[in-house]
């Protein structure tokens, strides 16, 4: 065994039970001092004990020294509850009036939000009657515009800008193209009856639908109701056994149109047929619940009451308050002047329910600003009662009167002197608790000393076991080691001898092959290069017999094509490249053509595009400019260009037109009309052209006076605006031109007799 180890184990030992001698000592003197402290604890308590009874003694005579004095504190209790009760009785009073002024502002603000209701309603009416109005000033200008509004208007150009795409012209609003029959007293009824298909538009097939869709979201026309229905078929002939058997009109009867499509489309969409009408409701009402009329849908009165029966089931609709009139009655200047009236009824009410209004909001705020005054004073009752209050309760607390000022302070010295010593006893008691845990601490830390000395000594023998059986593995592990040291020894003088020498001859035996394969290579390489061998694809994988069949085959193909061709290869090989370059530069000078000839035909694709795109441009803006000149006499119309055909089209549709029905053929209007839609034609023209002066020569033949009056005033207007010089050449008075600063008149003389 190591003698250092062991030293170093006995050390340890000893050293350990130095540890365990001085934790004796120190708990030895540690019980010394605990003893000392209880002792001088125990004293301290007998002192808190004398200190406290002088104090018990203090405050009996305290006790008897302060009965005299409650006979006042009594009184002055007394005084303070009269003054609480007149103080409570004060903040009661305030507050019934509080609550008195509450109820009164409680019934203004509800009268104010009734009044704020009416206000509302009248405005709400206001602005529908004016909405109406608005709406029957419009049908007055326009009638279309009672079948939708601005938007109907919209997407009727919007139609005719896209109408190369329809398959048919749509046909709409059907209520443009509908009128009564003599009789208007039926507008109201017919309005509740069909008033929906009225705003429809009626196409001949899907793809046409969804054209007159797109049209309407491109006009913002959203809710459009489009019919789908076959244009070809002919106008419906309803037997008489298949209609309601009653002397009473129905609505198809009191309906005009010329389309007989919309009049198809009144039968199989809306059922018009069957849908009868009466006077009054009586007369509804016999009609349609006691006759049981066949064939019979629903009935409507002259004032919009709509009744049916399904079944056993009597059903009566009242009229739709929205629906004041209908819009197929064309004489609307009465309903104007009746709403206009209203209107000023309205108003009048209005005005007065505002004002009055206005005098319950004062009123309102006067009894606000009230309540919150008397709400203040309120406060401030409130506010002196509980003062007054939170004093007599102070008063009943204390009603000890204060001691003299020599024994208080005898028994507050009293007093300080006993929590003093309360305070050395827990300081003490705390010291005391402090040693006794280091006692304990150091009792467990000599216990485990002795533990852990006790485990040292079993550990030291251990490892003195431990150690000695290292030793013996190390000195086995040195034997071993010379041993290895002999045999690398042995195999050293080994391969010095016998290995090392085949080695040498072997290495010297591969240089000299190295230079045999160089030299053969180079000898090789001048009858045949080896580019010409990687050409011919090599040898690779070939013995030397075959190597020589090749050559010999590769020989007499040599001789048979020296034979053949008389030129030398040389001379094969320059026409060979004369011929490339000829290939080459006519193959740049292809791609050069061929890049100017892609440009060329981009070029002019360009250019037709833009030539199209322009045509259509130009088509478009000619059928404007012959709108806006046609819309000074109210006649609208559109000019067609076909440019494949070479065909140009002239559609002209004049304001008493009610059918909608186009004249695709000027020769189907009057003279007038005719000449009026040339010169507008003529004008769109000349708007179009840049040329320095122009002439026109009888432009107002068969025109009436106002169709000529509106003529001159548009070429002169035009002319005027251009800025171009115009010669104006007519047979017809032209007093009513007047003459300007850039208008010049010349009048013949009259010819002689």
């Amino acid at each position: 065994m190591c003698p250092f180890l062991e030293e170093k184990v006995y050390v340890t030992i000893a050293y350990s039970g130095f540890l365990w001698m001085r934790l004796r000592n120190k708990e030895t003197n540690m019980n010394r001092k605990h003893s000392r402290g209880c002792s001088l604890v125990a004293k301290l308590r007998n002192r808190v004990r004398l200190l406290e009874q002088q104090i018990r003694d203090a405050e009996e005579q305290h006790m008897k020294d302060t009965q005299a004095e409650e006979v006042d504190v009594e009184e002055q209790t007394q005084k303070l509850q009269d003054e609480i009760n007149m103080a409570q009785n004060v903040v009661s009073r305030l507050q019934e009036e509080e609550n008195e002024l509450s109820e009164r502002l409680s019934r203004a603000r509800d009268a104010l939000k009734e009044l704020g209701n009416e206000v509302k309603d009248n405005e709400r009416k206001y602005n529908g009657l004016c909405s109406q109005l608005h709406a029957l000033k419009q049908q007055r200008t326009n009638k279309v515009t009672a079948f939708g509004g601005q938007k109907v208007l919209s997407l009727l150009q919007v139609i005719e800008t896209h109408q190369r795409k329809f398959k048919s012209p749509p046909i709409g609003p059907i209520g443009a193209h509908v009128s009564l029959v003599n009789n208007e007293i039926w507008a109201l009824a017919v309005e509740c009856a069909i008033g929906r298909l009225l705003d429809a538009f009626i196409v001949t097939d899907h793809k046409d639908s969804l054209v007159l869709r797109a049209c309407a979201r491109e006009a913002n026309y959203f809710n459009l109701q489009i019919i789908i229905y076959d244009f070809s078929r002919p106008r419906l002939n309803i037997p008489s056994h298949l209609l309601p058997s009653t002397c009473h009109p129905t609505t198809i009867s009191v309906l005009h149109t010329e389309i007989p499509t919309i009049w198809n489309v009144l039968v199989d969409m809306g059922g018009a047929e069957r849908q009868v009408l009466v006077q009054n409701y009586d007369m509804g009402k016999n009609v349609a619940f006691e006759q049981r009329i066949q064939h019979l849908k629903e009935v409507f009165t002259s004032d919009g009451f709509r009744m049916f029966c399904r079944g056993s089931v009597q059903t009566t609709l009242p009229p739709n308050k929205r629906i004041r009139n209908g819009r197929l009655c064309s004489s609307i200047e009465n309903q104007i002047q009746d709403l206009e009236n209203e209107v000023k009824i309205v108003q009048e009410l209005l005005k007065d329910g505002k004002l009055r209004k206005r005098n319950v909001e004062i009123a309102s705020q006067n009894l606000e600003a009230e309540l919150q005054n008397l709400k203040r004073r309120r406060i401030g009752e409130e506010r002196v009662f509980r003062s007054k209050q939170l004093a007599w309760k102070d008063m009943n607390s204390s009603k000890i009167v204060e001691p003299a000022p020599g024994p208080t302070t005898s028994m507050e010295e009293t007093q300080r002197e006993i929590i003093q010593v309360q305070e050395d006893i827990k300081s003490k008691e705390l010291i005391l608790e402090q040693v006794l845990l280091r006692m304990n601490m150091a009792e467990a830390k000599a216990s485990d000393l002795k533990r852990s000395f006790e485990n040292l000594c079993d550990s030291a023998n251990v490892e003195i076991d431990g150690i000695e059986g290292a030793e013996r593995e190390l000195l086995q592990t040195e034997q071993e080691i010379h041993a290895a040291e002999a045999e690398k020894a042995h195999y050293d003088r080994v391969m010095q001898n016998k290995v090392l020498h085949d080695i040498t001859e072997a290495k010297s035996c591969l240089k000299e092959l190295q230079h045999n394969r160089e030299e053969s290579f180079r000898k090789a390489s001048i009858i045949c290069p080896e580019s010409e061998m990687v050409s011919f694809e090599g040898c690779v994988g070939s013995n030397p017999e075959q190597l020589s069949a090749k050559l010999q085959r590769l020989s007499q193909r040599l001789l048979q094509e020296t034979r053949r061709f008389t030129e030398s290869i040389d001379d094969l090989r320059l026409l060979h490249d004369n011929k490339q370059l000829k290939i080459a530069k006519r193959q740049r000078t292809y791609a050069s053509f061929r890049e100017k000839l892609e440009a060329c035909e981009k070029a002019l694709e360009l250019r037709w595009n833009k030539f199209h795109r322009n045509a259509n441009l130009l088509k478009r803006e000619l059928t404007w400019k012959f709108n806006g000149h046609l819309m000074k006499k109210g006649i609208t119309g559109k000019i067609m260009v076909d440019y494949e055909r070479k065909i140009l089209s002239v559609e002209v549709k004049m304001p008493q037109d009610a059918s909608g029905n186009n004249v695709r053929d000027t020769r189907g209007l009057s003279g007038g009309e005719r000449s009026f839609s040339t010169l507008c034609f003529a004008l769109a023209l000349h708007d179009m052209i840049e040329a320095p002066f122009r002439s026109m020569d009888e432009f107002d033949v068969f025109m009436d006076a106002v169709s000529r009056k509106i003529s001159l005033d548009a070429l002169v207007e035009f002319a005027t605006n251009q800025g171009s010089q115009w010669i104006i050449v007519t047979p017809h008075d032209i007093s009513m031109v007047k003459t300007g600063e850039r208008i010049r008149k010349q009048q013949m003389a009259a010819p002689r007799s």
